[in-house]
């Protein structure tokens, strides 16, 4: 099983933070472990994550068959991987969002593997089976995620991982214009039974796993009743364990603020939560069909949250047909007043066989059908290859604000302003307490950061001031401050990676036109 690498410059790829906590790579790779679950468990199975470890020519001789998938943004890894396979004479099997999205685009592999995989492993393994070569297996009705299994989390290095991935949820009942979650799980959200979830959760204790685990549901919170037991569950099984785990989880605005899930949350050991906030104006949002985020003050929510002691990053797009002149202030402004310190602001993305893919190209504005990376150093995600139509307002100028709102927010100053505001405005109560090595690696971690952000040119006035701030008037939330302290080694350089390439296609655009 092959989890492709993503780009080093990606902006999720924070690998410079994962070195100064002792670990190779953000997260594993939650659908493969799960496939490794569906499949036979009599196979003999070896999952390498390209992200921590080389793909060694021995796994290959090894192997009778390869699994592999992921993202579009993973897609010239997907391939590399499938045809270094087929030099070694082994079949392939691919699936996964992208394979799923634009099959046409995988065909080398000889086994597709579409959709949820609950449905659909049967029919390849029955084929498999029976000796049939090739096959592509797709079933549209949702799966019963209460059958669900546990992932073979037994299959990776817990040390190679800042934290582990669990899902309780799929599918969303909101309609964003710009989002393939409801084209690939649909609206009607299919959940664990909590008994289920609380397997998983005994399987990760008992295999000596303690820490962050990142519920990657797509709107976690949006479940209503059951997400109030599920939590009320969860914090019953944390107390009896001594707290082993502590959660972040993600959801859409209308959710994040409502205070019996803040409190249960917090009864629960959540310390962090993500949102897509896209943007501050309620026109745009109305037309991108994100309803559930209008009418709302989000520096008024986003403070209520750091009440109960959960700390937000958002995400951000830039590019909507209907914005102005004063957007990108706005969104400056929106960052600014909320304390966000992880601000991940990208361009408008046309993903395939989503509504906004649809409607571009009904208009003609779509540049082309498939998503597809011909210069993965340059085509990285969409802060990179953004705005894949003809755009309304002059591509420049959406460029050009697009720069000023990244310049403008990891601006060492004003990124450290709104750390500051994070620092004083948390209210942590955390239960979680780390091991006596875990101590000692955080330890190590803090005089890390402590040398890259203190003894730094750029943030060393800001870090010192802000540490003993933080020490002074608030000292529960200095291990957080520290934590966003240790993400802008990332951020900033990130930012100004995509800031040098953005000027380079306003160049581009100035020399050769629209």
């Amino acid at each position: 099983m092959v989890h492709p690498e993503f780009s080093k410059n990606s902006s999720l790829n924070y690998v410079d933070v994962c070195r100064i906590a002792g670990a190779k790579y953000p997260i594993p790779p939650l659908g493969l472990m799960t496939l490794a679950a569906l499949l036979p468990q009599n196979w003999n199975f070896k999952l390498v994550d390209l992200n921590t470890a080389p793909l060694q020519d021995k796994y290959f001789e090894w192997a009778d068959i390869v699994c592999t998938g992921g993202m579009l943004s993973q897609q010239p890894g997907i391939m590399a991987v499938i045809r270094k396979a087929h030099e070694y004479g082994i079949k392939v099997v691919a699936g996964g969002p992208d394979p799923t999205c634009q099959p046409n685009l995988y065909t080398e592999a000889d086994y597709l593997v579409l959709g949820e995989g609950e449905n659909t492993i049967p029919l390849f393994l029955t084929d498999l089976n029976n000796g049939i070569p090739k096959g592509v297996y797709l079933m549209t009705e949702p799966v019963d995620l209460k059958e669900s299994v546990v992932p073979r989390y037994d299959l990776i290095r817990f040390s190679d991982y800042l934290m582990m991935g669990m899902q309780y949820s799929r599918g969303c009942p909101y309609n964003c214009e710009f989002c393939n979650v409801i084209e690939l799980f649909g609206k009607n959200q299919r959940a664990k039974s909590f008994d289920h979830i609380i397997t998983e959760l005994q399987c990760l204790y008992n295999l000596g796993y303690r820490g962050h685990i990142f519920f990657v549901d797509d709107n976690f919170l949006a479940n209503g009743k059951s997400v109030e037991e599920l939590l009320n569950s969860i914090a019953e099984w944390s107390e009896k364990n001594d707290y082993p785990f502590y959660f972040q989880a993600e959801s859409s605005l209308n959710f994040a603020g409502n205070d019996v899930f803040l409190q249960l949350m917090k009864k629960a050991e959540f310390r962090y939560l993500s949102i897509g906030l896209e943007t501050p104006e309620d026109a745009v949002l109305e037309k991108a069909h994100k309803h559930q985020n209008m009418n709302k003050s989000i520096p008024g929510i986003i403070r209520k949250i750091l009440s109960y002691g959960i700390i937000v990053d958002a995400s951000f797009i830039f590019g909507f047909d209907n914005e102005t002149d004063q957007s990108a202030c706005l969104m400056m402004n929106c960052i600014r007043d909320s304390g966000i310190c992880m601000a991940m602001v990208g361009t408008l993305y046309a993903l395939p066989d989503t509504q906004l893919a649809r409607r571009l190209k009904k208009e003609g504005r779509l540049f082309q059908e498939v998503a597809r990376i011909s210069n993965p150093s340059l085509e990285i995600d969409q802060m990179t290859s953004g705005l894949n139509f003809r755009t309304i307002r002059p591509r420049s100028d959406i460029l050009r604000d697009y720069t000023t709102i990244l310049t403008n927010i990891y601006d060492p100053e004003n990124y450290y302003a709104r750390l500051t505001y994070l620092g004083l405005n948390l209210q942590p109560c955390y239960r979680h307490k780390p091991g006596t090595i875990k101590k000692m690696r955080l330890s190590g971690s803090f005089i890390k950061v402590c040398g890259k952000a203190g003894f730094n040119i750029r943030t060393g006035f800001l870090f010192w001031k802000l540490l003993f701030t933080i020490l002074l008037k608030n000292p529960k939330a200095l291990e957080p401050v520290v934590v966003f302290a240790a993400m802008y080694i990332h951020l900033s350089k990130h930012a100004r990676f995509i800031i040098e390439l953005t000027n380079a296609k306003i160049k581009d655009i100035e020399q050769y036109e629209e």
